[in-house]
């Protein structure tokens, strides 16, 4: 790093600069920007806990058209939240002019924000699979009515004259469950594919920005390591000088004693 880079880089506007000093006082409109993402953020991952205990209802005893329901909604409003936010990280990625604190801030938004999405798709991958599971018990549930056995057995009822409405009620309502599981399933996987694609942009703007920190962080710690070098040389001058001036002095005195010594020996002879 060149000692013009290191002067362009701290004459960058940071938050420990005078703050009353337009010239140093941060972007104020990026800090609302991104202020609003975070809170944004931190209503996803409300949502996503929400989201994680439902899902842990689905193919259980407690799962109900209510416990579905809820699931299909946290996963629309989840999902459209980070769609949201993704194009706002977009905008602060393409900011000009950031200071180094104001790039923490960029990197932090944007690791913050893949850690959340992959939390959430990791839930959209669980409820699709215990949807998908649900629908292939109930299709087999259909054919096993559907079996040699069964017609037999409704051959039987039909020769005894007695009526199968309820069978065939019992058909119908699996049917619609099968659609209905169906749609959910085809809503979630549209989710899941909108969603990997914004999550590869945020991987890539992850990486680049992990570059940029990666090369400010490395000077910093080069600065860091000069400075205790410079230190550490200062100390050990400042050691160097002060045995010089006790050996100067040591001389001094021995001088002024042999001179006393002659001036009395000529005085006394």
């Amino acid at each position: 790093m060149s000692f013009n880079d290191s002067s362009n880089l701290e004459s960058q506007p940071t938050t420990w600069r005078r703050q009353d000093d337009p010239e140093y006082a941060d972007d104020p409109e990026f800090q609302r920007y991104t202020t609003d993402l975070s809170d944004k953020l931190f209503s996803l991952t409300s949502n996503i806990g929400k989201l994680a205990s439902q899902v842990g209802l689905l193919g259980t005893r407690r799962e109900t058209d209510r416990v579905r329901e809820r699931v299909q909604d946290l996963l629309q409003d989840t999902g459209d939240g980070f769609k949201d936010v993704g194009e706002g990280l977009k905008k602060v990625q393409a900011w000009h002019d950031l200071g180094p604190s104001q790039k923490y801030t960029q990197g932090k938004l944007n690791q913050e924000f893949k850690a959340s999405l992959t939390e959430f798709q990791s839930l959209q991958r669980q409820a699709l699979d215990k949807q998908r599971a649900a629908r292939s018990a109930l299709e087999q549930e259909q054919e096993g009515s559907l079996s040699p056995q069964a017609s037999q057995q409704q051959q039987q009822q039909l020769l005894q004259q007695q009526p199968v409405l309820a069978d065939q009620s019992e058909v119908n309502f699996n049917e619609t469950l099968i659609v209905e599981r169906e749609s959910e399933i085809r809503n979630i996987e549209q989710s899941v594919g909108e969603l990997n694609e914004l999550f590869r942009d945020v991987a890539h703007m992850v990486h680049e920005q992990g570059q940029s920190l990666d090369i400010i962080s490395e000077n910093v710690t080069q600065t860091r390591d000069d400075t205790r070098n410079a230190d550490q040389q200062l100390r050990t001058a400042s050691r160097h000088q002060k045995s010089a001036r006790g050996k100067a002095c040591c001389l001094l005195i021995i001088l002024v004693i042999v001179l006393a010594v002659v001036i009395l020996a000529v005085v006394v002879g």
